[in-house]
This record gives C-alpha cells, sequence and structure tokens, in this order.
C-alpha cells in the first residue's frame, strides 16, 4: 500500500455528505443515472442492520476518498455464503495510492470473518485501470453476464 495513512471502516450515519458526493461520482463514471429514491433505500440499506448489505470507506486524513458496498447472499453450490462486491469507487484525486486495493482487502477480510465462500464482483470491459488491480488480486473467470431488465 502506498499510503500508509489510510483508514477503512463501515459506513455510519455521520458519512452521509461524503458518501453521497462519491456515490454521485461513481454513478457518472459509469454514464447512469439513479432517481433520487434509489439512492436514498442504498443508503439506508448500507445502515440497516438487518439487511446483507454493507458499507465501507476510505478515509484519508479526515477526508472520505473511497467507497465499497457489498452483499452476502446464499449460494446452490455451497453450504456458505458468497460475498458480492457490488460497487468500488476512489476518488479521482486519490486514485494510485492503494486505496482500491486496501478497500478489497477489508472486503476479503469482512467476508472471511463472515465465513463467506468467495468474494467476487464484475466491471466492464473497458475499464482497464481497474482491471489491472483485479488481475493482481484476484482471478478473472470465464463467465459472461446476462442480464434482463425487468
Amino acid at each position: 500500500m502506498k499510503n500508509t495513512s489510510i483508514k477503512i471502516i463501515p459506513l455510519s450515519k455521520a458519512d452521509y455528505d461524503a458518501w453521497l458526493k462519491l456515490w454521485q461520482g461513481y454513478l457518472i463514471f459509469y454514464e447512469t443515472r439513479l432517481p433520487p429514491s434509489t439512492t436514498e433505500k442504498t443508503w439506508r440499506n448500507l445502515l440497516d442492520s438487518n439487511m446483507p448489505i454493507y458499507g465501507f470507506g476510505a478515509w484519508v486524513d479526515e477526508t472520505l476518498v473511497g467507497i465499497t458496498h457489498v452483499v452476502l447472499h446464499p449460494n446452490t453450490w455451497n453450504t456458505t455464503e458468497c460475498c458480492y462486491l457490488e460497487d468500488l469507487y476512489v476518488s479521482e484525486s486519490a486514485r494510485g495510492q492503494g486505496i482500491g486495493s486496501a478497500l478489497i482487502e477489508q472486503v476479503y477480510d469482512f467476508a472471511d470473518k463472515q465465513h463467506c465462500n468467495r468474494v467476487y464482483w464484475t466491471t466492464q470491459e473497458g475499464n482497464t485501470t481497474a482491471r489491472k488491480l483485479y488481475d493482481a488480486i484476484a482471478t478473472q473467470t470465464d463467465m459472461v453476464q446476462y442480464r434482463k431488465k425487468l
């Protein structure tokens, strides 16, 4: 890790404004828009201890510079849950400092403590910068994702 002052902790209610700024940056990066109600529901789910959705923030000094959200779920190929790393975003000004890697390592540690059998995620094929990191810390599968919006 290039920046030893990175602190990664679960997101809390007090982090909303800083989280929202990063969440909006993440949506812009993926060229998408969500209704405010979806963003509000996502935030509530991240804080709801009855939901299997968790959020972590990466802090440098007193600034939130990165976020990740994970979803734990059962599966049919194992007796323990999987951890889906659904969202990962680091602010442009903080990239290249090891923050993305630190967030993923936090997810690995969290999933291990939850007795998950694997952590997995998807990214866009053209997201070459992130894929260099992912290639270094995980194994790319040969699976192809299909989707039907309902």
